[in-house]
C-alpha cells in the first residue's frame, strides 16, 4: 500500500508542475508565466485584442489572486498581428498610457485596463461559443 503511494507522489508532483507553466483562460486562450507578476497572451487568438485582455485578466484573477481593481499593463507590446503580449501588473519602466482602442493599446507599452474591465471582454467569448 504505501509503494504504490510513493510512486504516485512524483507522478502528482510533476503533473501540478506541468499546469503550474500554462493557464486556460475562461475564453479557452492559454497564458503562460512570464516572470515575477508577468504572463504572456497570444495576441494572435480567434477572439482579438479583446480576447487577449480578456485572457490577461482571468489569469490575473485566478493565478494571481489579483482583485479587479488591479490595473493589468502591456509591459511587451505585440509586434506582429500573431505576435504574444506580456502584461503585468506594472507598467515595467513604461509610461502609463491611457486605452482608447484595446486593439491599438496592445502595440503601446504602459497600455492598461483595470481587471474588472478587461474581464468584461471574457463575455464575446460566451456569446460566440453560442452559434
Amino acid at each position: 500500500m504505501l509503494r504504490p503511494l510513493i510512486l504516485a507522489l512524483p507522478i502528482a508532483a510533476l503533473a501540478s508542475v506541468a499546469s503550474a507553466q500554462n493557464f486556460k483562460a475562461d475564453n479557452r486562450v492559454t497564458v503562460a508565466p512570464a516572470g515575477a507578476n508577468s504572463f504572456a497572451v497570444s495576441a494572435g487568438n480567434r477572439y482579438g485584442a479583446r480576447g487577449a485582455w480578456c485572457a490577461a485578466a482571468d489569469y490575473a484573477m485566478d493565478v494571481l489572486g489579483q482583485p479587479g481593481t488591479q490595473r493589468i499593463f502591456v509591459q511587451q507590446p505585440k509586434t506582429s498581428p500573431s505576435s504574444t503580449v506580456v502584461f503585468g501588473l506594472d507598467p515595467a519602466g513604461a509610461a502609463p498610457a491611457a486605452v482608447s482602442s484595446t486593439g491599438a493599446a496592445l502595440r503601446v507599452a504602459g497600455s492598461s485596463l483595470s481587471i474588472d474591465h478587461a474581464f468584461q471582454f471574457c463575455a464575446d467569448a460566451r456569446l460566440s461559443s453560442r452559434r
